[in-house]
């Protein structure tokens, strides 16, 4: 397997899939601990996503959206974007693909209709990240100086957090009334002092808890954090894996944690020579992900 771009984690039918740059999507199960099914694609693969158990969509740098059938094993192309396509959602609510482009589009995609391509809309900029959330309606600035590497809505529709390569995590939330705006924050991780020298790792990977809302990050330091937005404490540390982290799901009733390590390239051509094989992770979660005091009166 090649350096890993995305996962997604959907306990229901338990499908778990990767992306990667080696031009393929791979479907595991997890509970029997073996690749189950390789999607091959024409380019490299920068994200996917579950409409169900039985159906995933991925998309990348062809700038093609594709839907896969888990199942059969049969690949759908929906459609184009004009530029590569960075980052693609499903919609419960609106029962809709959405895709965003480098060619600053976000569209809106229904694979059950003649036309797939249901509405396109243009932005002043690429689109990098995207997540999804109920209600959305608002356009924000970056509360972060250097280049956003990571973004994730919040489980309860608050807010949402991202993450640079500066080593720093926002959280912000969607209420714009000032006594609300007064709880963001930035803060500092993924960082090592080593012999009085500051090291920096960019943050590579954010995820909400589904049911608790804390959430992990991932970085080039190639540690896993558990943190609890509401204190702003961090309440664990995963021991350090073979590589940079690149990529966290968690499964969608919060008992595990999906985690990809892989080189991101931080170093270049020289770095990859030495890099460590990729490697997939799942995690079983415990106490350590629930913020202090849940469930007490």
């Amino acid at each position: 397997m090649a350096d890993m771009t995305d996962s997604q984690l959907e306990l229901k039918g338990a499908p778990f899939d990767t992306s990667a740059w080696d031009s393929t999507v791979r479907l595991y199960d997890i509970a029997a601990n073996e690749e189950k099914t390789k999607f091959d694609h024409r380019a490299v693969v920068l994200s996917t996503a579950f409409s169900d158990a039985s159906h995933a969509y991925s998309e990348g740098l062809d700038a093609s959206l594709r839907e896969l059938e888990l199942e059969s094993e049969k690949i759908h192309a929906l459609g184009q974007h004009d530029n590569a396509i960075s980052s693609v959602c499903y919609s419960g609510e609106a029962k809709a693909i959405i895709t965003g482009s480098w060619d600053r589009s976000i569209r809106f995609w229904d694979p059950r209709a003649a036309t797939t391509q249901q509405s396109s809309h243009q932005l002043p900029e690429r689109i990098y990240f995207m997540d999804t959330m109920e209600t959305p309606g608002q356009t924000r600035e970056s509360s972060l100086k250097f280049l956003t590497r990571a973004l994730a809505c919040m489980s309860d529709g608050q807010g949402y957090a991202t993450a640079s390569v500066e080593g720093r995590i926002a959280v912000e939330y969607f209420d714009p009334s000032s006594a609300v705006q007064e709880k963001k924050y930035p803060f500092k991780c993924h960082r090592q002092t080593i012999d009085e020298v500051d090291h920096v790792w960019p943050v590579n990977a954010l995820a909400f808890h589904p049911t608790y809302n804390t959430f992990a990050s991932g970085g080039s330091d190639a540690t896993v954090s558990i943190c609890d937005n509401k204190v702003k404490k961090r309440l664990r540390q995963f021991p350090r894996y073979n590589s940079s982290v690149s990529t966290l799901a968690f499964s969608a009733d919060g008992s595990r944690l999906a985690i990809g390590a892989s080189y991101t390239w931080d170093a270049g051509e020289e770095g990859a020579r030495t890099a460590d094989r990729p490697a997939l992770f799942v995690r079983e979660l415990g106490e350590e992900v629930k913020p202090k005091g849940w469930g007490t009166s």
